[in-house]
């Protein structure tokens, strides 16, 4: 082929990864919250930091991909950063099937595309040999004397990004442990009678939990089952129970995804579930000796201020 040609097909074949990874960042943004979440469950950051980390990998995303795509610095840089990434993301999707096994969500394309450690694994394979092409075969572009700007305002811009799309909420209040106007008593009684699949353990009449109520088809109830499994690890001195709504097949999908087997739950559907959660899901209660004394977003579900609650009298 002549040259020309060649630059052009690497242009293609550059660009088209390039996109790859500016969808896989665009995908993680909405929501994010999952995300977020890996980094507290490895043990990165902490709830405070994990969701600047989140972002920060998803600028890296942005970044690698609008390089690939204006061929900046491509064997000088950016082909090794992608290489670089990828093995990085391989390592942990090994870790992932070691401590997990191969099964739910591993995240890569957020909740747009659902893939298992092992299929992003192969994706990853075949990026990483169409990277080492790149790297042999293509020179990019050179901007002349605008290059290193170029450089600068592309690397401002992809860090920028997330927090632009999503930005951090940095207020987390701890409004909701200011004990409401309203208690009222949850009605367990309703699910000691009519739950299935395990039986509700009495111990949730007395003392403190956190009880939530979710279907289990529900993507905002998962984001609150994965956030709670992650804080019951990192403290399994914290009561918690779901009560879930939803069909039997639904449950090994439910717990495949969250990884939320470290809580108790039981399956509590009909009228019996509507009259104690209503229709707006996720419910989350903080509940002492069956009063409701907060209902929680699960957004500002917070392991430090659940723990104060906790130590209250």
């Amino acid at each position: 082929m002549k040259p020309l040609i060649i630059k052009i097909v690497f242009f293609f074949i550059s660009s088209l990864m390039g996109l790859v990874f500016i969808y896989s960042a665009y995908t993680k943004l909405y929501p994010i919250e999952p995300f977020e979440f890996t980094f507290v469950d490895l043990g990165i950051g902490g709830w405070r930091l994990a969701p600047f980390i989140a972002r920060f990998m998803i600028g890296l995303e942005f970044f690698i991909g609008f390089l690939l795509i204006f061929g900046l610095y491509i064997k000088r840089f950016t082909i090794k950063l992608t290489i670089g990434s990828l093995l990085f993301f391989s390592i942990y999707l090994f870790f992932i099937i070691i401590r997990n096994g191969n099964n739910g969500n591993c995240g890569c394309f957020g909740n747009a595309i659902a893939m298992t450690p092992s299929q992003a694994l192969i994706k990853n394979a075949i990026m990483l040999l169409i990277a080492f092409i790149i790297l042999k075969y293509y020179e990019g572009f050179s901007y002349g004397k605008i290059q290193k700007w170029f450089f600068g305002m592309t690397c401002i811009m992809a860090f920028a990004l997330p927090h632009i799309l999503n930005y951090v909420d940095l207020e987390y209040t701890q409004a909701y442990l200011s004990k409401p106007e309203n208690e009222f008593k949850l009605e367990l009684e309703t699910v000691y009678k009519n739950a299935k699949v395990h039986q509700v353990p009495t111990s949730l009449s007395k003392g403190k939990h956190i009880i939530a109520f979710m279907s289990m088809t529900c993507p905002h109830c998962r984001i609150a089952a994965k956030k709670m499994r992650i804080i019951k690890e990192k403290n399994p001195a914290i009561s918690m129970f779901l009560i879930l709504n939803g069909e039997y097949d639904k449950i090994q999908p439910f717990f495949e995804d969250t990884k939320a087997r470290n809580i108790g739950y039981c399956l509590l559907n009909g009228r019996s579930f509507i009259y104690l959660a209503g229709l707006n899901l996720p419910v989350i209660y903080m509940v002492n000796n069956s009063v409701v004394e907060n209902e929680v977003d699960y957004m500002r579900l917070d392991q430090l201020e659940i723990e104060k609650w906790l130590q209250k009298p």
